[in-house]
């Protein structure tokens, strides 16, 4: 409808054009132009076609200039926001079932347990497969459970209202889509638990039951504390020390392992790129998450300093990996291959700098930062078992029995 309103405006701009072009040039001005009888719904660059083939070019020039600018009037949208618009409506089912599933924020899932895994290998040179894929299934569950009741609970708050893709507006029940989330939160934590007992590890599931803890007050009422913006803090503490330090107790054999400054290291990287795609989940929402009082970083910063964040993040990232390794907190292998993976940090800096205030480009941004989690999560799991393959033994400091 915006469209077509513009056109017509348009095309009356531009028929006046050519009336008071022929009165200028000394010509009788026709009683009727061609196309009085129609309605003016035709595009400007064709009525500009025929101004441009009579004698008053440079009129029918400055009549364009002007069909331009009316057409931006205040209350109007600009035409590549009425494209966005028209994109985003075009989206097909299947792609927004496809975003509502993202399968590719389940690395958040497999990147602690990869790396925790890793740093018990380190230790012991022992390696359970079978509770690595029940911890990896039972915690595939959990991040599902995080996801619909995320899309529950900002749903109820008005900012996924108009989110096609949100699971509650796809299947169009409230009621069901919480009711499967808290049967999958049961399932996960069942399993968890399991693996927990047969270890004999109850720091374990402590620390579990912590990041589940964080999940929930993350986003669930009456906490909600991400509409306070502290939902990066309480990913970072989710991912990164509490649930990789437990996956890296789930794998002890007899008795229960020390935590060492590495598994505390490597935990400190996994919950910093686990956060960074959350900080970067934000930059397409943010007018949406303002709207309803939802007070993201992002929100309070805006995407141009956001971007400026992500920045000095993945510096930070990078810096850190290479201050714990000279202080042999983690080995030189852990080092080595993460350095590669500086190119996927690089390419996340340049395309939010690039696209921050590009809303239709800028919601890939979290998908290029899980990029960069799942090539650095497998760099850092990577580097502790060739740490382990090459030296035979590691004999990293003990922080806690």
């Amino acid at each position: 409808m915006v469209d077509i309103v513009k056109l017509g405006t348009c095309g009356m701009l531009s028929e006046q054009g050519l009336t008071q072009g022929a009165t200028a040039g000394g010509d009788a001005a026709p009683k009727s132009h061609p196309l009085s009888g129609e309605k003016l719904l035709c595009c400007c660059h064709n009525t500009q076609r025929y101004l441009n083939r009579t004698p008053t070019r440079g009129l029918a020039l400055k009549r364009r200039h002007r069909c331009g600018s009316t057409s931006f009037k205040s209350g109007e949208e600009h035409p590549n926001i009425a494209y966005e618009v028209q994109k985003e409506e075009d989206i097909s089912r299947a792609t927004l079932i496809w975003r509502a599933i993202k399968l590719p924020i389940y690395f958040v899932a497999l990147v602690p347990l990869a790396v925790g895994s890793a740093a018990a290998y380190l230790q012991t040179g022992l390696y359970s497969a079978r509770r690595f894929f029940v911890l990896l299934a039972s915690s595939v569950l959990i991040i599902t459970w995080l996801n619909l009741s995320n899309d529950v609970y900002d749903f109820d708050t008005g900012a996924d209202k108009t989110k096609k893709e949100s699971v509650v507006n796809i299947v169009g029940s409230r009621k069901g889509t919480l009711l499967v989330a808290c049967m999958l939160l049961a399932l996960g934590f069942i399993g968890l638990t399991w693996v927990s007992v047969e270890a004999g590890s109850m720091r374990s599931i402590l620390l579990l039951a912590c990041a589940i803890t964080c999940g929930y007050i993350y986003q669930c009422p009456p906490f909600r504390l991400s509409y306070q913006g502290l939902g990066e803090p309480l990913c970072f503490a989710a991912f990164g020390p509490f649930a990789t330090t437990a996956f890296y107790l789930l794998q002890s054999s007899t008795s229960e392992l020390p935590i060492t400054g590495t598994i505390l290291s490597a935990s400190l990287l996994v919950g910093f790129t686990t956060t960074l795609i959350l900080f970067c989940s934000h930059f397409h929402q943010v007018k949406e998450d303002r709207a309803v009082g939802k007070m993201s970083p992002l929100v309070r910063l805006g995407t141009e300093t956001g971007s400026e964040v992500v920045k000095a993040a993945v510096v930070t990232l990078y810096s850190l990996l290479l201050i714990l390794g000279l202080i042999k907190a983690l080995p030189f292998t852990c080092i080595l291959l993460c350095s590669l993976t500086s190119p996927m940090g690089k390419l996340v800096v340049s395309f939010i700098e690039e696209n921050h205030k590009d809303k239709a480009k800028i919601f890939m941004a979290k998908y290029y930062c899980v990029r960069l989690h799942a090539l650095f999560g497998a760099a850092l799991a990577a580097g502790l078992v060739a740490s382990r393959m090459v030296t035979g033994r590691y004999g990293p400091k003990t922080f806690f029995l």
